[in-house]
């Protein structure tokens, strides 16, 4: 038996979600929480195979629930079953440790098929969040070196580009000169280039500079 901590803080939601997993010959649901304090308490003491863990609740978000559990247990196995897609949402729940993240969208067949892949190892992702995370990897690996520069270092770099001394930008910007070797420093390591007059090139090349 795969023995299941559901943790949601919307009681029709575990009472419907557990009717059905308790009908399954292979689940058992062995505990229930509806916050993320008592579900981090339950999870340490119970140390179920898996634990289903809602995202958005009162005392302790799901979030930081899975965390904690995670830091006490790094071997516990999370499943994550929201309403949200946002990215503040999923890469931070992922980044947590959670195994899987799946949505209430779902089918319950799915949840339960989710929750035995996770079991024996694998992860489950939503196929919507696949190709969010898919189209996020994609997106940044297109990204040019000067689209990871600041607001502030961009500034820097277009006054550079003008033909301004560090002390001008700093008089400029009304920033401490040793904020603005900061600057500088940052811009040509973002860059790649090796010094001032490279990196006057790239925005030139670039048309950064208008």
């Amino acid at each position: 038996m795969i023995k299941v901590l559901f943790v949601d803080d919307h009681e029709m939601v575990r009472i419907g979600v557990s009717a059905f997993l308790s009908s399954q010959p292979d689940i058992e649901i062995v505990g229930e929480a509806d916050n993320g304090k008592k579900a981090v308490e339950m999870a340490l003491n119970l140390r179920p195979d898996i634990i289903l863990m809602d995202l958005v609740m009162p005392e302790m978000d799901g979030i930081e629930a899975t965390k904690k559990i995670i830091q006490e247990w790094p071997e516990a196995k999370i499943i994550i079953v929201t309403s949200f897609l946002d990215d503040e949402k999923v890469y931070p729940a992922l980044e947590a440790g959670a195994a899987s993240y799946m949505l209430k969208t779902s089918k319950a067949n799915e949840i339960a098929n989710a929750i035995r892949a996770t079991y024996y190892g694998q992860s489950v992702l939503e196929p919507e969040v696949t190709n969010k995370m898919m189209a996020k990897m994609r997106k940044k690996e297109k990204r040019l070196p000067h689209e990871e520069l600041t607001n502030r270092e961009m500034e820097v770099l277009l006054l550079m580009a003008q033909g301004k001394t560090n002390q001008e930008i700093a008089d400029e910007l009304f920033i401490a000169l040793k904020t603005v070797k900061v600057h500088v420093s940052n811009i040509l390591s973002k860059l790649g280039v090796q010094d001032r007059t490279q990196a006057v090139i790239y925005a030139f090349k670039h048309s950064l500079v208008k």
